[in-house]
């Protein structure tokens, strides 16, 4: 009895530790929602008040007519245009990849996979200078172009994560397919694809929400606020020469946050598959 007395009590204070952690954890996101509705003098006199007094159903409407003569609405599309390409031709190429390094042998497959991995621990700061170098020679400045084409490249982190799923298949799938005359195209695209689905789905979840939260590369090759991205635009909204509008800049910021809060719970599932079974091998 004693022993089933304190894991009871043991439990309860897990309990109460894990929902003190949550709640310490939701509270920004709390305060943030609650201050979309406050007037921008309440965000100051009653910033520590969750429950507004007087609801300012207006910040999200006087938010929603952007800046410059832009709409949020053009904001919106700007990120979206830009996330979903990203995600498009991450998923593509570092499937691929991942494909080639985790099922086909060829020469050097080690050292370059090896090469590939290194990149990882490469601060992006470095790479800032030539690459800004490259796209302006290019004459992609001020072009959605910069966001976009480096994704096709694929992801050192990305095809890490697939080449282990895939390693995880066992390697008599091939040797079955082959013996029935099946070729390396047709295996990767009709039983290989499939099979890693929630690795796949766990790619394009996390490229979505890191691509549609970037901040730093729309600053750096967008100049023009027709071209501004949600985040971009957000930030924009708070003008130091001027007052801003916190109230607005908050309602944003809520809305901002509903496509990757839809993303990542629809597709909760697949991503803790996905990650789950990530270097377990069959």
């Amino acid at each position: 009895m004693n022993t089933l007395s304190n894991k009871k009590v043991g439990t309860f204070i897990l309990s109460i530790a894990v929902w003190g952690f949550a709640i310490v954890m939701i509270y920004p996101l709390l305060w943030l929602f609650s201050s979309s509705f406050k007037h921008t003098t309440d965000v100051y006199v009653l910033a520590h008040q969750l429950i507004p007094t007087h609801f300012y159903w207006e910040n999200y409407v006087n938010g929603f007519k952007g800046f410059a003569g832009h709409s949020f609405l053009l904001f919106f599309r700007n990120s979206l245009y830009v996330t979903v390409l990203s995600v498009i031709g991450t998923v593509i190429a570092s499937t691929m990849a991942a494909y080639a390094f985790a099922r086909i042998r060829f020469p050097g497959s080690s050292f370059w996979f090896a090469c590939m991995m290194l990149t990882l621990m490469l601060p992006g700061e470095v790479l800032i200078i030539p690459q800004y170098m490259l796209f302006n020679k290019l004459d992609w400045i001020n072009t959605f172009w910069p966001l976009i084409v480096p994704s096709f490249a694929g992801g050192a982190f990305f095809i890490f994560l697939l080449v282990q799923f895939m390693r995880g298949i066992p390697i008599e799938l091939d040797e079955s397919a082959r013996i029935d005359g099946c070729g390396r195209f047709h295996f990767f695209a009709k039983i290989m694809l499939p099979l890693i689905v929630p690795a796949i789905v766990t790619t394009a979840v996390f490229k979505f929400i890191w691509t549609w939260d970037d901040y730093f590369a729309p600053l750096l090759y967008l100049n023009s606020a027709e071209k501004a991205t949600v985040s971009l635009a957000i930030k924009s909204m708070a003008d130091p020469t001027m007052e801003t509008d916190w109230g607005a800049l908050f309602a944003m910021s809520v809305l901002s946050l509903v496509p990757v809060i839809a993303v990542f719970i629809g597709f909760q599932k697949y991503i803790v598959d996905g990650i789950s079974t990530t270097g377990l091998k069959g």
